[in-house]
């Protein structure tokens, strides 16, 4: 959210942004820029960040876009705030030509806070405060695989002490990749030296599964049943991995039967071992338990469940909630216990454009995160209940119409895709872009 004409506004959830303008404008009771609601911004304005909104704040390129990506959980302990800050991706490039693609770890450090540390000596020259900014630099270290084909979702899980990733191929089939080299690489500028000379090239995925019959975008690993894994596709059709000795898998060739287009997204229970929900461009949800015969597992739909295409679902793993985003723009969540009713309990209509990815907060239980092709990303929190007594809506009438649970409003990417909260850091937000990858934390969160 943000201010128009060079005038700065704070939102009640604290979050400033500004707009400037290069000709002299008349002066005024401060606006509310919202995106999406209000009118555009005039020639000669633009929105300028204000780090006093961010905590933390980074971004970073790889080259060709990447699609998808996912965290990928790292040794260095839970619940880090301290900065600088260090983190794990593995991702997926979409590059021009399929030869020209790569699946690749990042390893992001140094990362530190909007705030530089307030120096206690006013007399500091400014090579001291050069040497201050180059040490604060952030660092990115890339270790790449080949990989032929653009790749549409990556997700990452641990079997046991050895990262895999299932990675979904624009050419068809999807694919296990090992991780564990590659995360030693980018922690060891020696190994990386010897990895680039006689190892990237012949790195190959540890199980491939071609029956899909074409590409698809749907996959999640189990949570509570380590290699268990769920793989959809744009013909309608879901199969599900099961780990086998030597590290292999059986892939049951007999789909579960039920959307009648795209499957989309796909999201285990986090709390049962065989239960999952699916969502499809068919414009429903359903729940699936693999218990039964894969034509008669589907146990709960709601057929309408947005106007369109259901892009993307997010299972809470805190309260028995399912999240959802579509192409209408809408955010949708469902109670699960009253899930037969076809009613969400609550929907939220921020985003103007297809919600291009959703997900909860891995520890708080009301708060979630949401990104859309409008290159808005969003925070919500269901607890927020708007202050009567505050004047924020008297001084900014443009706030009346604004969401109470809407904590925040994120903009200055393009072509958002897909957005992680970090499991470890608590309230890093990570999204990808076709402007790259962007990382940071609000004050709201």
């Amino acid at each position: 959210m943000a201010a128009r004409k060079g005038r700065r506004r704070t939102c009640e959830t604290g979050e400033p942004m500004e707009a400037e303008s290069r000709d002299a404008g008349s002066e005024g009771p401060p606006q509310v820029y919202l995106p999406g609601r209000g009118p555009p911004l005039r020639e000669g304005e633009e929105l300028v960040m204000d780090e006093e909104a961010y905590v933390l704040y980074h971004r970073a390129q790889t080259g060709a876009p990447c699609l998808s990506f996912d965290i990928v959980r790292d040794h260095l302990g839970d619940n880090r705030t301290e900065l600088p800050l260090t983190l794990y991706l593995c991702a997926g490039t979409q590059a021009e030509t399929s030869q020209s693609n790569r699946l690749m770890i990042l390893r992001m450090h140094n990362l530190h806070g909007t705030k530089s540390p307030s120096s206690e000596d006013s007399d500091d020259d400014d090579e001291e405060d050069e040497e201050d900014e180059e040490e604060r630099k952030p660092q990115l270290e890339l270790a790449m695989v080949p990989h032929y084909g653009g790749i549409n979702r990556v997700r990452v899980s641990w079997l046991g002490e050895e990262p895999v990733a299932g990675v979904w191929s624009e050419k068809g089939q999807v694919e296990v990749f090992a991780l564990r080299r590659l995360l030693q690489v980018v922690d060891d500028p020696q190994a990386m030296a010897v990895f680039l000379r006689d190892e990237q090239a012949r790195v190959k995925p540890i199980f491939t599964f071609a029956g899909h019959m074409g590409e698809g975008f749907a996959l999640d690993w189990s949570s509570r049943v380590p290699g268990r894994l769920l793989t959809g596709d744009c013909q309608k059709n879901i199969h599900l991995w099961t780990p086998s000795d030597g590290g292999s898998w059986h892939v049951d060739q007999r789909p579960f039967v039920g959307h009648t287009r795209s499957v989309e997204d796909l999201q285990w229970s986090p709390t049962e071992d065989t239960v999952f929900a699916s969502c499809s461009a068919d414009a429903s949800i359903r729940i699936w338990d693999i218990r039964a015969a894969p034509g008669k597992a589907c146990m709960l739909t709601t057929a309408s469940a947005h106007d369109g295409d259901v892009n993307v679902i997010s299972w809470s793993r805190r309260e028995p909630f399912l999240l959802s985003g579509g192409d209408d723009g809408a955010l949708k969540v469902w109670d699960l216990r009253q899930f037969k009713s076809g009613s969400p309990v609550a929907t939220f209509k921020q985003h103007v454009a297809p919600v291009t990815s959703v997900e909860w907060h891995p520890q708080d239980s009301g708060v979630f995160a949401a990104s859309g092709a409008d290159n808005q990303i969003t925070q919500w929190d269901l607890a927020v209940e708007r202050d009567p007594e505050a004047g924020d809506v008297e001084a900014d009438p443009g706030l009346a119409s604004l969401p109470q649970q809407l904590l925040f409003v994120h903009q200055g990417e393009t072509d958002l895709k897909e957005l992680h909260w970090h499991p470890q850091c608590p309230g890093v937000l990570v999204s990808t872009a076709l402007s790259g990858f962007t990382v940071f934390r609000t004050i709201s969160v």
